[in-house]
């Protein structure tokens, strides 16, 4: 594998949080190498470090040691304003909890990120990207007049809608009943592989984790697991 075909390396990576008298370890050496294009699933209970190691991985939180490499870019040597700067336009991110803006419209909870970011087209490209999700009928309701699997498409959109080369999503289905988490899944790939970006998903479902190409397992802050979805059909 070269430096072109990698999109995530981490390598040795921790993270201590609390005080120095007395230091939480919730990640405790974390090797781990992605390919571009590739779909991930990140498995383990809850406390297992799952989050934090998608909070590293995207640039929200940063490592207490090691090295985190993401999207061509060395995220570890970046300052707070630097690595705010390398995540626009490389990485989208889903989370479980919407995160949309209650006094703007989905059209707006798409656009004005991209218009932030210098986007010239922001309001066309995010109507654009509501309608591949299914909402071009719903792009002036505000979030409290939608569902919330078509909150959570307004999120999808919001996190697609730069063209990131990374999409990380932390329990995009985890307020969403069964029938609404599974349409969310498929667009999530959908858009992924309009995208051609990468793909990283953390969640306790192991049916949706079959959806990946790759399963990673966790357990007390470390990677115990990491099987190909060829291995586990075998």
């Amino acid at each position: 594998m070269t430096a072109a075909d990698i999109a995530i390396q981490a390598r040795n990576v921790t993270l201590k949080l609390g005080t120095a008298a007395a230091p939480v370890e919730i990640l405790k050496g974390i090797d781990l190498t992605v390919r571009r294009g590739e779909s991930v699933a990140v498995l383990g209970p809850s406390g297992s470090g799952k989050s934090s190691l998608m909070a590293i991985l995207s640039g929200l939180e940063r490592a207490s040691t090691g090295e985190v490499h993401v999207a061509g870019t060395r995220f570890d040597s970046l300052d707070e304003d630097a690595l705010a700067r390398a995540r626009r336009g490389r990485i989208g991110i889903v989370l479980q909890s919407f995160h949309l803006l209650p006094t703007m419209t989905a059209h707006e909870n798409v656009a004005v990120p991209l218009e932030l970011d210098g986007v010239d087209d922001a309001f066309d490209r995010a109507a654009r990207e509501l309608e591949a999700v299914g909402l071009g009928h719903r792009l002036t309701h505000y979030p409290a007049q939608l569902s919330g699997g078509e909150q959570q498409r307004v999120a999808i959109a919001r996190a697609v809608a730069p063209g990131p080369a990374i999409i990380f999503a932390d329990e995009p289905t985890g307020n969403l009943d069964a029938a609404t988490s599974a349409s969310i899944v498929d667009l999530l790939f959908a858009r992924k592989q309009a995208a051609n970006a990468t793909l990283v998903i953390i969640t306790h479902d192991p049916a949706l984790a079959k959806r990946c190409e790759r399963v990673l397992q966790m357990r007390d802050g470390l990677i115990v697991s990491d099987s190909l979805a060829a291995d586990r059909a075998a």
